[in-house]
């Protein structure tokens, strides 16, 4: 595997400049032994593959590196000594979402570099999706789009592609005042503002859920159609959730509403005896349910989590984000009071 020698990488891969320089020097030239296995980890849509594709003009790297896991357990060694077993000058890259603490074998093994790369910035976001701008529109217009853009999802959305797929589908009705003469300039961010304000809440609602089709989005913004009118959309009570989201919810209530001292005898197999004893609590002599939910710690449910899941449950960081992105939902969508005792609003954008 050599290094693409490219001479404007720099703006082919952005806001990557320390990752690519240690790639670079853990390659070498062509006649250099390179270092034998490189571990590069990180969140989801934070430039790994395109990095790595970017670089190399033949690439063999193993993704998703974490199932190697669930295999043989000579596997994983004997791709981190592949250069030693073959005496060839070869170099094995691991793409993972988690961490080499999480993912090196108990039985120990050669060690391999090991590279993060972390999330984006809103200033890297701001570089990168500035620099997609169409060739028929400046470029500071563009980037004062990208910038009302992050500006609505950043804090509920930092994976790049899925930001990337907003900023197509909806830059069309920001041009819009632009293209039918009804603004004087394009610097006018105002009233460009005020035009697609609506339209990035509904983007909210809606495209980020996933509820939509590119297609259907593009009818309801022709039609100003509200967003749960919409033949074939699914009420905001039949929203379907990411698979590990429908776990992470129920090991919430289970949390919630059951001491943490039973969890043992509720989930685990083999929990060995437990004496029996007709002693409670003044607290618990009433159903839990009556009490409403209480706290929990984190590692509590994920604990609760993995013993429920069937399959083997990775602690990756798309578990965590849907955590805190569910939290995040859950704030949202809490209702705000008057005096009165009335709901006056409601957080925009759940």
């Amino acid at each position: 595997m050599v290094p693409a020698r490219m001479p404007h990488l720099e703006n082919m891969v952005l806001c990557r400049e320390s990752q690519v320089s240690t790639l670079q020097s853990l390659f070498g030239e062509r006649h250099h032994f390179s270092f034998p296995s490189i571990f590069i980890y990180g969140h989801t849509a934070s430039g790994k593959t395109y990095v790595t594709q970017t670089l190399l003009k033949s690439l063999e790297v193993l993704d998703k590196a974490e199932y190697l896991r669930d295999m043989e357990a000579n596997l994983l060694p004997g791709f981190l000594r592949l250069q030693e077993l073959t005496d060839r000058n070869v170099t094995v890259i691991f793409l993972s979402e988690i961490v080499w603490e999480k993912f090196r074998p108990n039985t120990g093994c050669f060690e391999p570099f090991v590279l993060y790369f972390p999330d984006y910035s809103i200033g890297n976001l701001q570089k990168i999706l500035s620099h997609d701008h169409p060739p028929e529109y400046s470029a500071d217009f563009y980037a004062a789009y990208i910038n009302i853009l992050l500006g609505v999802f950043y804090t509920v959305c930092r994976d790049l592609k899925e930001l990337r797929h907003l900023a197509v589908l909806n830059f069309p009705k920001y041009c819009e005042p632009v293209v039918k003469g009804e603004v004087a300039s394009e610097r006018d961010t105002r009233k460009l503002w005020r035009n697609i304000e609506p339209h990035l809440k509904k983007a909210m609602q809606t495209v980020y859920l996933r509820e939509i089709s590119s297609s259907q989005w593009e009818k309801l913004q022709k039609d100003d159609t509200d967003p749960g009118q919409l033949k074939g959309l699914s009420a905001y009570t039949q929203v379907e959730l990411p698979y590990y989201s429908k776990f992470i919810l129920i090991a919430a209530y289970l949390a919630s509403y059951n001491p943490a001292r039973t969890d043992r005898r509720f989930f685990l197999k083999h929990h060995g005896k437990i004496k029996k004893t007709n002693f409670l609590k003044k607290h618990e002599k009433t159903s839990n349910h009556l009490l409403g939910p209480k706290p929990f710690p984190l590692d509590r449910l994920l604990a609760i989590l993995y013993s429920i899941v069937d399959s083997r449950v990775a602690p990756t960081a798309n578990i965590f984000s849907q955590v805190t992105l569910m939290i995040s939902y859950y704030v949202s969508s809490l209702p705000l009071w008057n005096s009165s005792g009335n709901v006056i609003s409601r957080v925009p954008g759940i």
